[in-house]
Order: structure tokens, then sequence, then C-alpha cells
């Protein structure tokens, strides 16, 4: 009862005129820097920063957060309506949303993405409203090796359950941990796999990576194909909004299950990236029609964005009880609240119950009003797919291009990109799947900092990745995930001898 007390005190905070304002206006320009590839949540959350430093803090906090829940929701649209991620974790989206685009259901996964979305993150925001005290004390079991144990279970998990052969999955993925290799080791400083380009001291940005990989490489693949989108024919109506609303209630298992993986990936912090992943990953392994995703079906839209949401969402509440961001965007929103004289922890609760609750309030109504916004959006965005491939393809270029320079601000990464897009057209042609050289360029670097830091802790005693039972857990799971195609055919050969 006093959690609804607070809850509805913060409600009275965050209903001003003001505060309503700046979250319609947050949510729209996050929407915008969703579909930008290469600016992302966390970098337009830093852009507009200073911006907010002569409001009151509640006020600067939910706006920004606002950009958040935008920036969640805009990085589906350019995943599905034309394989360019816009987000990090809209990869997994790009797996069956995008031949759904193509199939002329661009109104249902748009749809389907925005609905599950605003699942996920209302889930995590109920969880982060009641379970805060209880899911901070767990939170803080987290060390480095159970970090690397939550790395080494979604590396696995692909490999497990990836519809690829095993070793052309295990080959992308040991180029992706290549590739986060290059630049300075955080732990000893010295450059590693530079080769004298001195450039390439910072490594290989994720972001210019992606863009490269998925947006180059898609367009390349388009220009042999034709110079056509497939699914430039597509319509969209209040119709098909409500059609598509009728149906995914059947998917409600999938949607419970990407919700607890994405609070708890969000929390411990894993992140939204690993949890879109893995939620794709698990749903198609446990759903009846997991052999045809990637052929466009709505629970592979639906597992990725309701995890991802969860964990964007989980991510603040590490930040707010304990003052560890449990992502990039939340070590943005962090930096914020210290410049604002606000002190990040338990305390917070207490000393600031105005601003903590006025922000978990605002959690409700930004993702009610990014839900809305999008939706009402949605014709526009599909009216996307309408125009001539050879009008839009410049474009997208033009874009990438700004996308990938604004990371660093150098011409450098506009060269990587088209790199990486040259990468991006062979692996697709080689039929090699990029979603784990993606992963492993992500997280090969956290997961490398994590043991390694494991090992000074242990003083290289391995055994410490089983020194208890929630390490022991992860790694175990971890392990049977990486024999699973083993265990499936040794299965299947005992059937057929028995039969």
């Amino acid at each position: 009862m006093e959690e609804i007390n607070a809850l509805f005190h913060g409600f009275s905070v965050a209903l001003t005129p003001f505060n309503l304002l700046l979250m319609f206006i947050g949510v729209t320009l996050g929407v915008l820097i969703g579909v930008l590839p290469g600016l992302g949540g966390a970098n337009g959350i830093a852009i507009l920063l200073p911006l907010t430093f002569t409001m009151p803090p509640t006020s600067a906090v939910i706006m920004l957060s606002c950009i958040y829940w935008g920036a969640l929701f805009g990085g589906a649209i350019t995943s599905i309506l034309f394989n360019i991620p816009g987000e990090p974790w809209s990869v997994a989206t790009t797996f069956d949303g995008y031949p759904m685009a193509q199939q002329g259901k661009a109104g249902e996964a748009l749809t389907t993405a925005f609905t599950s979305s605003f699942i996920g993150a209302f889930f995590a925001i109920v969880m982060i409203t009641f379970l805060a005290p209880l899911v901070a004390k767990f939170a803080l079991q987290f060390g480095p090796p159970e970090f690397f144990a939550v790395f080494f279970l979604t590396f696995c998990s692909f490999i497990g359950m990836g519809k690829e052969p095993p070793f052309k999955i295990l080959v992308a993925m040991m180029l992706g941990f290549a590739l986060a290799a290059v630049g300075i080791d955080t732990v000893t400083g010295q450059l590693r796999l530079i080769f004298g380009w001195h450039e390439l001291m910072r490594g290989f940005d994720f972001l210019i990576a992606v863009i490269g990989l998925f947006g180059i490489g898609e367009i390349l693949l388009s220009m042999e194909e034709g110079l056509s989108f497939s699914g430039r024919t597509a319509k969209i109506n209040t119709r098909i909004v409500i059609e598509t609303w009728k149906k995914l209630p059947k998917y409600w298992m999938t949607s419970l299950r990407s919700c607890v993986i994405g609070c708890w990936m969000g929390i411990t912090p894993g992140g939204a990236t690993p949890a879109s992943f893995m939620s794709y990953g698990i749903a198609k392994r446990m759903s009846p029609d997991g052999a045809k995703f990637g052929t466009g079906q709505a629970e592979g839209v639906i597992a990725p964005e309701t995890a991802a949401h969860a964990a964007g969402t989980a991510a603040l509440l590490p930040m707010l009880s304990l003052g560890i961001p449990g992502s990039p965007t939340a070590a943005v929103l962090l930096g914020g609240l210290l410049i604002w004289g606000l002190q990040p922890g338990p305390l917070l609760f207490v000393e600031q119950k105005d601003f903590v609750w006025g922000l978990i309030a605002s959690m409700y109504l930004g993702n009610i009003a990014g839900l809305i916004i999008v939706l009402t959006c949605v014709p526009l965005f599909a009216a996307i797919l309408r125009v001539p491939f050879s009008i839009i393809a410049p474009v997208i270029v033009v874009i990438c291009a700004i996308g990938a320079y604004t990371v660093h601000n150098a011409m450098l990464d506009i060269w990587l990109m088209l790199l990486f897009g040259v990468m991006g057209y062979a692996f697709k042609k080689l039929s090699y799947p990029l979603a784990p050289l993606v992963l492993a360029l992500v997280l090969g670097d956290q997961a490398e900092g994590a043991f390694r830091q494991a090992m000074l802790m242990s003083q290289g005693d391995m055994r410490i990745f089983f020194s208890n039972w929630l390490v022991g857990s992860i790694m175990g799971l971890g392990l049977l995930m990486l024999v699973w195609p083993v265990l499936g055919k040794l299965v299947a050969q005992l059937r057929k001898s028995a039969a």
C-alpha cells in the first residue's frame, strides 16, 4: 500500500501540463533519434542533456526518459521497413520484421513491434514499482564471474539454437570477437591489432558496423535484385491495427517469457541487445513454428521487441536504487542526476520522494504516450515502402553516412561503414549469418573484461565460474546450450535406431 500511495503522489507530480508537454516532445524526439541509424538513445540524450539544466530536475528527467522511450520505439521502424537497425537492440527484429514487410505486412509488423514494446516496458515499470528493494539486493550479488556467465550463456544460446550450421555461426562469431579486440586493451593499456593504423585505436564502433553490415549490405543486394523493395505496395489502416491486436493474445506465453528475460538482463545488467537475441533464440526453440522463424513470423518480432523494452526499462532500477547504470542510456541519466545534485541510491527513495515517484509515474505515462504517437504515425512509416527504390536508396545511403559520421565526427567511419557493407553483402551471398558476428562485436570486449577480472580475482582458477549456485547455474545452462545440437542429433539417431 505504501508503494501505491507513493505512486499516486508521483502521478500528481507528473500530470502537470508542463510535464505532459515534455513527455510528448520527448517521445517525438526519441522516435526521430531511433529512426536515424547511428545516433542512438544514449547519444541523443547526451546531446540534449544541456538543454534541460534550466528545468526542474523532475521535469528534466521526465523529458530525457521519454526521449529514451521514443528511441526504443523508433529503432523498430527502420529495422522492419529497410532491414537497417536504428538501434543495436533492433537487430533481432530484422530477422522476421523485414520479411513481413517484404510480404506486404508492414503495418502488421510495425503494430506488433510497437504493442510488444509497450507490453515489455509496462511489465518492467510494474516490477520497478513493487519489487525495487528485492531486486536491488539481488543485483548486488553480480560480480565479474556472474557477468561473464551471462555473456557465455548468450553466445552459447546462439550456437545451440541457430538455424544455420554451427560451424558457420562459430566462424561469424570468432570474426566478431577479433573485430571487438581491435584498439586499446582496457586492462593493460596496450594497443592490439591496429597494424600501425593509429586511427583504429578506438576500435570498431558497433553502430558503424551495424549500419554497414545491414544498411549498405542490404542496398547492395537490392541493387543486384533490380532496384526494388518487394514490400513497396504495403497498405495500412485502422482495421489492420485492430486485427493485429486480435492475433497477439495467442502469443501471451512468448510475451511473458520475453518480459522475464528482458527484466533479468536489464537488472543484472546484461542489456537490451543480448536480451533481444536471447529472447528470440528461446522463442525459436520453444515455438511450434520455430522452423519458420526468419521467414516473417509475428512471434519473431514479439520476442525481441518485448525483451528489449523490458531490459531497457529495467536498467533504470539499479541506476536509481544503487547508482549502478544498467545501460549506456542509464549511465547518461546518472550523469544528469549528479549534475542536478541528486545522489542515486537507496536514500534517494527517502530524501527525494517527489523526484523518484514522479519519474516512475512518468514511465507509465510516457510509455502510453509513445504507443499513441507511433501507432498514429504507422501509416506514414508504412507509406515509405511505396517510394521507388531508385529514389529512396540514395537517401538511405546519405542517412547512413550521416549516422556513421556523427558517432565520432570522423571521415574514417564512413569508409569503415562502406567496408562493413561489402562484408555484409559477401556474408549474405555466402549464406553466413550476420547476427553472431554482430553479437560478438558488441559484447566481445565486455565478455573479455568480465573474464579477465574474474581470473584476477581467482588468480587464474577457472573454478570461480562454478563457485556459487548463481554463477554455476548460469554457466551450466550455457554449456547445455553449447552441446544442444550434438544432443539433438544423438537423440534423433537413438530414436531412428529404436524405430
